[in-house]
């Protein structure tokens, strides 16, 4: 099997990319960066190349699946709206025009749900109304994959809740809190993080990379499956736990400023039911194994 892999170099990109090639697939990858993670890379801009550039691109390799990672977390509206807007418009717009046979599998966000009801785990039929410019710009992407699987494009969206592993970034809780336990310890400071109530779904990176494996080889009738652990862990938590792997104890000021979606969006929790039943996926990885991997890629 062959894969196109668009955002290879970009967290969850490269734990696909890694999973992909361990069950055996040909992953080609394709991006701006003149080298990419893979045998055979392409670059290309993908937010300048046009459905010509990437019509071209597909016809070369002719994939049995294609893997769109690509996308931008932070910046100013017009950035994100480009990365995570665009590019999935653009792609899919190019897999019509080529008549392309591969299936698409395109990773959307949890933040396209935005605040729910405490308590009742989010499904997929649940309204999608974002709080913040990169919820919004990853819904309009989902929308556009919804159109083209409309005109016959095979494709799902997989809403990957928030996601922990080795490379985890600094704009994820865990990257964020691992590279501040480490910076206290080492200075023989507190850590300084932001009011921790918050409760979110944590799952592991290799397990969201198994699921878009199986969605790329599975047919299924849902246009928009979640990819999460079905636990709610409170941020909290999350900083205890990685501080436990870590061996350190370091104290913890919640003193500096938070994440707006922190305030906007108290209480998520995926209902995973969909994925299982669609893929025959599970999450099987414990938090704090995903955190240990987290501590242990640290620099």
């Amino acid at each position: 099997m062959r894969m196109l892999l668009l955002g290879a170099r970009g967290f969850l990109g490269s734990h696909v990319q890694r999973a992909a090639s361990a069950a055996g697939w040909e992953v080609i990858t394709a991006g701006r960066q003149p080298r990419g993670p893979a045998q055979r890379h392409i670059t290309i801009d993908l937010t300048a190349a046009g459905p010509a550039g990437i019509g071209a691109v597909l016809t070369d390799v002719a994939p049995e699946a294609v893997v769109n990672c690509a996308g931008a977390t932070s910046g100013e509206f017009p950035a994100l709206a480009a990365a995570n807007i665009d590019v999935p418009a653009t792609l899919v717009r190019a897999m019509l025009l080529t008549r392309s046979a591969a299936r698409l599998v395109h990773l959307g966000s949890a933040g396209e749900y935005g605040r729910g009801e405490r308590g009742v785990p989010v499904r997929e039929d649940s309204p999608a109304r974002p709080v913040s410019g990169y919820g919004a710009t990853k819904l309009g992407g989902t929308l556009a994959v919804a159109v083209a699987r409309a005109a016959g494009l095979p494709a799902v969206v997989l809403r990957v809740f928030n996601p922990v592993g080795a490379g985890a970034p600094a704009s994820s809780l865990s990257g964020r809190a691992a590279a501040e336990i480490a910076r206290a310890s080492a200075q023989g400071d507190c850590v300084r993080l932001g009011n921790l109530d918050a409760v979110r779904d944590f799952v592991d990176a290799t397990d969201m990379a198994h699921a878009a494996l199986a969605a790329a080889t599975t047919p299924t009738p849902h246009p928009v499956l979640n990819i999460g652990s079905g636990q709610a862990v409170s941020a909290r938590e999350l900083v205890h736990t990685l501080l436990k792997v870590s061996g350190l104890s370091p104290e913890i000021q919640e003193s500096e400023p938070g994440s707006p979606r922190s305030t906007d969006v108290p209480w998520q929790q995926a209902d995973i039911s969909a994925a299982r039943a669609a893929l025959g996926w599970s999450p099987r990885t414990p938090l704090s194994c995903s955190l240990t991997n987290v501590w242990r890629a640290l620099p």
